[in-house]
Order: structure tokens, then C-alpha cells, then sequence
């Protein structure tokens, strides 16, 4: 698990960079003076990993950095930490910038390590811990990557089957459309494609199929559909084959949505066995989501020295602009982590039903910010509060109001 934050200043001996591969990484290592102690293509092999990371160890104390923690860098991550070696991670824009102050413009995997190596040992600043082996949290961090997967599956799915219902009958996706994520809605379009389909089944034959999964609003729909269908009489060329994409389509998201709710228990079971499930979940906006986005990338939050160095990492500090007498200010900033960010801004607008975010939110609103810099505002605030929940791994608690004292009320 990569957690942000700067690697302390620690007299490593050597700085090994691995510019990772699928079959084979390049491994470039050098001392504390730059002096170059092994340059060499490494199988990404167990052995392989353990007998350079065993002669590296001869010269002194090794930090080993790799410019991609998960996936196809993973086995040396795991290999460095049973023998006890530090490891570090050196983020992709970082990597870039860096590698354009170095001369040439070549490309290759031992030049990539060298960059790796150089930026450790130099710039330690722009590295990233890896921290220590944490069960709960790697599997959070795998299945909250296999939601985001079908999360992102099930957009790309809504889309195309709108799509084709808006080629076929417009008032029908207008109607449709909008609750293609319920259960009954996604049965009826599986068994009825076509708008024929639909009016052959008649309101009976509708509600039927939706109340198992929709009840509530088998109810209501079968009319509106019903209605929605007498607004058109033509039938559009190339309905016959939409129904078939319809059809599929439709068991294709059916399918999606079932496994993403029995990933979200199984979700939420492990976000509870993390220490830090209930610390988190306790906070007004903050879902189980969320709340396993925020841990999977602020670990433990021991990573960063203050509430600042967390809002800065996530983009949500201002940037000062000043140069000379014309440009002076602050503005948004563009960097950060973006999915930390969304994911407070995405629980800021959620906490607005807690009287205090509320509060808060209005206070910015009528000083002129619009809704979105309010919540930015917001956002920024909640991050002191997270970061003093991490730190103190203790539960949300919300402020105390303490009443004027009349005398000094009437002074």
C-alpha cells in the first residue's frame, strides 16, 4: 500500500531504482556519493530479487525504489519488505519532471532506473512512502479497485442502453432512463425490449415482472409506460436488432449491479474489521466508500506532519501567486492527489444534511462563493477534522456550542 507522504531524511547507503517490468525490471543502484554500485537487468523473480537486494544490503542500508508499487512491481515491494529493506514509491509525473534535468532525450529502462536512483538520492522530497504490510488494507485496496472497475462498467453500460432506447422511442428513455439502475426496470427491458413487447404485456404483464425487485414502483410505472408508448406510432428502422442489444445489454447491467451490492457487504465487512473503519465511517458524509477510498490513500495519515501537509496532497490548499507588483493572490490549485480530492469534495457535499457542515456552507455562501468553492471550503475544513480523527483514532464528535455569557452579552 503506497501512502503519501515525504521520506524522511535517513542515511541510506545505497539507493537502489527499479524501472519494473511484467518479466524483467532494470535495477540501478548507487551510494550516498552517486557512484553507481550495480546497473543491471533483474528477472522479476524471487531469487532473482533476494540475492541483488542481499549483495546491495553488503554496502550498508538499502532504500529501494519503484515507479509502480502494485501489479508488475508488487513481488520486489514484498521481496524488499521480508528482508527488512525500505521502500519507497516515485510517482509517474514526478519520475517525468524530473527526467527532463537530466540530458539526453533516449528513453530506455536503464535510463529510467538511474532517474529512479538520482531522485532518491538527491530529492528525497519527491518520493512516497510504501508502508508496512496491512491485510485488511490491501484487500480493501484491491476490491475498492474491483468496484471501481464495475462502477465504472456499469456507466459505460447505462450509456449504451440509453442509447439504443433513444433510438428507438424517445419518450420511452425519458422515462426509462433515469431508473435503469433499478432492479425491476432492468427485468422488464430484459424480458421486453421493444416498445411491441411492452404494449403486448399490457400494465398487468409490466407490474408483474417489476415487483419482485421494484414493488413500489411497479405501482406507478406500468401506466407512465403505457402513456409513454402512445406517443409514438412510427416504428424506427432497425428496432428488431436494438432488441437484441437491449436484451443484452440490460442482463450485461443486471449482472454488473448484482455483483457490485454483494461486493459492497463484503466491502463494508472489512472496512469494519480495519481499526480505522469506525473512526472514518463516523463522520457525518462520510459512506463506506468513500470512507475505504480516504483509507486506501491516506493510510493511517501518519504519512503527512499536519492537517495542511493532507490538504496540500490532496489539492485542497490554495496556490499563492505572487511575482513582483503585478500578480499577486491566491488561486485553486490543479495538482494533488485527484481522486483523494473528489473523494472529500464528494463528502462535503454529502455532509450537508449535518447542521454543522451546513452552517458552515451557508456562512461561505453569503460571502459571495459559489456552490462549488463553498464545498471546496468545506472540504478543506473537514480535512483538519479527518486528520486529527487519524491521528488520535478516535470517532467524529461534533463541536460543542457554548451558550454567551449574558454579562458579557450585555456589555
Amino acid at each position: 500500500m503506497s501512502e503519501p507522504g515525504e521520506i524522511q531524511a535517513v542515511p541510506f547507503a545505497v539507493f537502489c531504482g527499479l524501472d519494473v517490468g511484467k518479466s524483467e525490471h532494470h535495477a540501478c543502484a548507487l551510494d550516498a556519493a552517486g557512484k553507481r554500485v550495480h546497473d543491471k537487468a533483474l528477472p522479476n523473480d524471487e531469487t532473482a530479487l533476494r540475492a541483488v537486494f542481499t549483495t546491495l544490503a553488503g554496502h550498508g542500508r538499502v532504500l529501494v525504489v519503484v515507479d509502480q508499487p502494485a501489479s508488475i512491481g508488487a513481488l520486489a515491494v514484498a521481496v524488499a519488505r521480508s528482508m527488512a529493506i525500505d521502500v519507497a514509491y516515485l510517482p509517474g509525473l514526478a519520475m517525468r519532471r524530473i527526467a527532463d534535468l537530466h540530458p539526453g532525450q533516449g528513453k530506455t529502462d536503464a535510463r529510467d532506473a538511474h532517474v529512479i536512483a538520482e531522485a532518491a538520492r538527491s530529492m528525497p522530497h519527491t518520493l512516497r512512502r510504501v508502508g508496512t504490510d496491512d491485510e485488511t488494507l490491501a484487500e480493501l485496496t484491491v476490491l475498492a479497485g474491483y468496484d471501481d472497475d464495475l462502477a465504472g462498467q456499469s456507466t459505460r453500460l447505462t450509456n449504451r442502453l440509453r442509447d439504443a432506447l433513444l433510438h428507438i422511442h424517445p419518450a420511452l428513455e425519458r422515462l426509462l432512463g433515469p431508473r435503469l439502475d433499478r432492479g425491476g426496470v432492468q427485468d422488464l427491458l430484459a424480458a421486453a425490449p421493444t416498445p411491441q413487447a411492452l404494449r403486448e404485456l399490457g400494465e398487468d404483464g409490466i407490474a408483474e415482472l417489476m415487483s419482485p425487485r421494484s414493488p413500489r414502483l411497479a405501482r406507478t410505472l406500468p401506466a407512465q409506460i403505457l402513456a409513454a408508448l402512445d406517443t409514438q406510432t412510427l416504428v424506427v428502422a432497425g428496432t428488431a436488432a436494438f432488441a437484441r442489444v437491449i436484451a443484452g445489454v440490460t442482463a450485461q447491467l443486471r449482472d454488473v449491479h448484482t455483483e457490485r451490492n454483494d461486493l459492497a457487504v463484503e466491502l463494508e465487512a472489512r472496512l469494519e474489521a480495519h481499526p480505522l473503519g469506525l473512526v472514518l465511517t463516523s463522520m457525518p458524509g462520510l459512506g463506506v466508500r468513500t470512507a475505504i477510498k480516504i483509507l486506501t490513500i491516506v493510510g493511517d495519515g501518519s504519512a503527512f506532519p499536519t492537517a495542511g501537509h493532507l490538504a496540500a496532497y490532496a489539492g485542497l490548499a490554495p496556490v499563492t501567486r505572487r511575482s513582483g507588483t503585478s500578480i499577486k493572490g491566491e488561486t485553486r490549485s490543479q495538482r494533488g492527489n485527484h481522486a483523494l480530492k473528489s473523494a472529500l469534495f464528494l463528502s462535503a457535499f454529502a455532509s450537508l444534511a449535518d447542521p454543522v457542515s451546513r452552517a458552515y456552507y451557508d456562512r461561505k455562501r453569503a460571502q459571495g462563493k459559489r456552490h462549488n468553492a463553498a464545498l471546496i471550503c468545506l472540504a478543506r475544513r473537514r480535512t483538519d477534522v479527518l486528520f486529527a480523527m487519524l491521528r488520535d483514532r478516535t470517532p467524529y464528535s461534533p463541536p460543542t456550542v457554548t451558550e454567551p455569557d449574558p454579562a458579557l452579552a450585555a456589555a
